[in-house]
């Protein structure tokens, strides 16, 4: 008999203790969610060396266990399709449906987005997917990447990151898979970027490997042995509905194959698979013509476009230093020397 109340008092601890991880309330930045609750609130980046911003973010705390996603949107703010995007999942994912926990930062290059300023953080001139993991005492791009760093990657056990075409950027949908020689990392990543559903996947082998210089958001995220995928989507300003539902879709496939979400995933199972990328970069201020669009197939030496002088007059052509497939190409007549003009992918062999 003693026994068995010593077991079944066991037991109630057990299921306590459970019921008290289970109870757990979520906290990211000013954003409190309860369990089966959703909450938004901002990450404060505190002023420094230069002013102090905000960052929204919102959490939603599923009914039920499980892992912790994050989904990062607006790191350059004129790639409006993918901030679109993560705004509407804020609002779509019930938290009664969730497993785990989703941490969403739709926008967290406010004064870009704000001021229309493409690629850039206009409060310091710094790119904001470049300066991670951050620093305490840097401008506010590095201050940022250091609370992003902190509050939601190394908070995280999964993450996507979002991008899309910029203001002068026209592009196909894709994502990276990165692929770091970690084989159980890159198992779970690979599923990941398939289960997105994208249909062309840039094979990444080259990213950081120093997580004290990460650099970027998913390399912080590996780095910290945490399976992260990037994805882009959207072009030159534009918020078509055809690349935000795509991006949405993804998402909830991904919570799918993470069993954060009921349902099976519609895996992509044969995606065009990419390798090396040759990027062509102006070496001088012109008029850029373009004689190409994304996903098609150019040739080693093909006429892709062609840069004119402010009178019209052409001064260069520019050609296909590899055969491949064209991934981005610009999108606007403006071409300043050291502007990338195309991005061109060598298909590769399933790997």
């Amino acid at each position: 008999m003693v026994k068995t109340l010593k077991g079944l008092l066991g037991l109630f601890l057990i299921y306590a203790a459970m019921g008290t991880a289970r109870a757990a309330d979520f906290a990211v930045g000013t954003a409190t969610a309860k369990p089966g609750q959703k909450a938004t609130g901002f990450l404060q980046v505190p002023a420094g060396v230069d002013p102090a911003t905000d960052i929204p973010v919102a959490v939603i705390n599923g009914a039920k266990p499980g892992p912790t996603l994050a989904l990062v949107a607006g790191s350059h703010g004129t790639e409006y399709a993918s901030i679109i995007a993560l705004q509407k999942m804020i609002q779509t994912v019930d938290p009664a449906d969730l497993s785990g926990t989703l941490i969403i930062v739709p926008l967290v290059n406010t004064g870009s987005f704000l001021q229309k300023v493409p690629h850039l953080n206009p409060a310091d001139g710094k790119n904001m997917n470049r300066m991670y993991p951050g620093k305490e005492d840097g401008t506010q791009t590095e201050r940022a990447s250091l609370i992003i760093t902190k509050q939601v990657v190394e908070r995280s056990d999964y993450l996507i990151d979002f991008h899309g075409g910029d203001l002068d950027e026209n592009l196909l949908p894709y994502a990276y898979w990165p692929k770091t020689g970690d084989a159980k990392l890159d198992a779970i990543s690979r599923k990941m970027v398939s289960a997105f559903g994208f249909d062309h996947i840039i094979i990444e082998t080259d990213r950081p490997t120093d997580p004290n210089h990460s650099r970027y958001l998913d390399t912080t995220a590996i780095t910290r042995g945490k399976p992260s995928i990037t994805v882009e989507a959207g072009r030159a300003g534009t918020t078509d509905a055809k690349d935000v539902e795509a991006l949405i879709r993804g998402s909830l496939d991904v919570m799918r194959c993470l069993k954060m979400l009921p349902g099976t995933p519609a895996s992509m199972e044969h995606p065009v698979w990419v390798g090396n990328i040759s990027m062509l970069v102006s070496d001088r201020d012109g008029v850029f013509y373009s004689l190409v669009s994304p996903q098609m197939y150019v040739q080693q030496g093909m006429k892709i476009g062609y840069l004119t002088d402010f009178f019209g007059v052409k001064v260069q052509d520019i050609t296909a230093p590899v055969s491949g497939i064209v991934l981005y190409v610009g999108a606007v007549p403006s071409m300043r020397k050291g502007d990338n003009i195309s991005y061109i992918g060598e298909i590769v062999s399933a790997p």
